[in-house]
C-alpha cells in the first residue's frame, strides 16, 4: 500500500511571537520552526498500517520554502521511506485551505496514492480542511476525525469521533483521505540509526503551481481589553433587574 502523510512546518509553541509590520502575519526572523504537532499521530498511525500489512511506501509530503524540508527528515528518521517537497517561493503563510489544496493535489496526482493522511489541524490557522479538500480533488474518499483505522489491503475501515460521546464506523472505498484525530496512538521517536538514515533518503522537490487566491488574511491584532466596575446600589428588585440587563446585553447570556 503507498500511503502520503501530509505534513505542515508550524512556529513551536515557545517562540515568542510579535506581529508583522503589515499586521498580516508575524515575524519569523526569530522563530523556531517545528512539525506541527498533530502531523506526528498521522506519520505514526501511516507506519503502523504499514508494518501490519508488511509492506508498502510511506511518503512525507510538505509545501513550503526550503526550510520544510526540515519536518520531512524528521518523518523520514521516524521510518517513513522517502519525501515530496512541493516548494513555494515565497514564506507567506497560507491562509486559503482551497488554495493549498489544489497545490498539493498537483504535485500528488502523479502519485497515485492508495492512503492519504493528514492530522486534525494546523497549529497556526487551524482550518482542518486540507484533507478533505485534497481527498475531494484527486476523486478519493474521505473521512474525518478517526480515532481508530481497521486496513488491510481489501478494506478501509475508520472509527471516527463524533459528537456527546458517539463513535461512528465507516467503510472506505480506496483510494481514501483521512484525517487522524490526536491522541489515536503514541508517536515514535526518530531513533539515532533513523536520523542517520534519514540523510540518505530521497526527497523529491516539486515546483507549487500558481493559483488565483480567493481568500485573504487581512490583519491580525491583539484583542484590546478593558477593565471596568460597576457597582450596584440599589433596592433588591432593581439589583435583579440590572443584573439580568448586564447578562443579557454584556455578557450575551439568554
Amino acid at each position: 500500500m503507498k500511503i502520503a502523510v501530509l505534513v505542515k512546518q508550524v512556529i513551536g509553541s515557545e517562540s515568542a511571537l510579535e506581529i508583522s509590520d503589515d499586521s498580516r502575519w508575524v515575524k519569523e526572523e526569530n522563530a523556531s520552526f517545528v512539525m506541527n504537532p498533530p502531523d506526528h499521530y498521522a506519520i505514526e498511525e501511516a507506519l503502523v498500517i504499514k508494518e501490519n500489512l508488511g509492506e508498502g511506501e510511506v511518503v512525507i509530503v510538505s509545501k513550503g520554502p526550503t526550510r520544510v524540508q526540515k519536518v520531512i527528515r524528521e518523518g523520514l528518521a521516524k521510518g517513513a521511506d522517502r519525501g515530496i517537497h512541493i516548494e513555494e517561493d515565497i514564506d507567506a503563510i497560507e491562509t486559503d485551505p482551497l488554495i493549498l489544496a489544489k497545490s498539493l493535489a498537483s504535485g500528488l496526482k502523479d502519485e497515485n496514492f492508495d492512503l492519504i493522511l493528514t492530522g486534525l489541524q494546523s497549529d497556526d490557522v487551524g482550518m482542518g480542511q486540507t484533507g478533505v479538500l485534497v481527498g475531494e480533488l484527486l476523486n478519493m474518499s474521505t473521512a474525518t476525525l478517526a480515532i481508530e483505522t481497521d486496513i488491510d489491503k481489501e478494506k478501509v475501515r475508520v472509527k471516527r469521533e463524533l459528537e456527546s460521546g458517539w463513535f461512528q464506523w465507516v467503510q472506505l472505498q480506496k483510494p481514501s483521505s483521512i484525517s487522524i484525530q490526536s491522541g489515536i496512538n503514541q508517536p515514535r521517536y526518530p531513533s539515532l540509526k533513523g536520523i542517520m538514515g534519514a540523510k540518505k533518503k530521497e526527497i523529491k522537490v516539486v515546483q507549487s503551481e500558481a493559483t488565483d487566491k480567493k481568500q485573504l488574511l487581512e490583519k491580525i491584532f491583539v484583542p484590546q481589553t478593558s477593565k471596568e466596575t460597576e457597582v450596584i446600589d440599589m433596592d433588591l428588585n432593581s439589583t435583579v433587574e440590572r443584573i439580568v440587563e448586564i447578562l443579557k446585553s454584556e455578557v450575551k447570556v439568554y
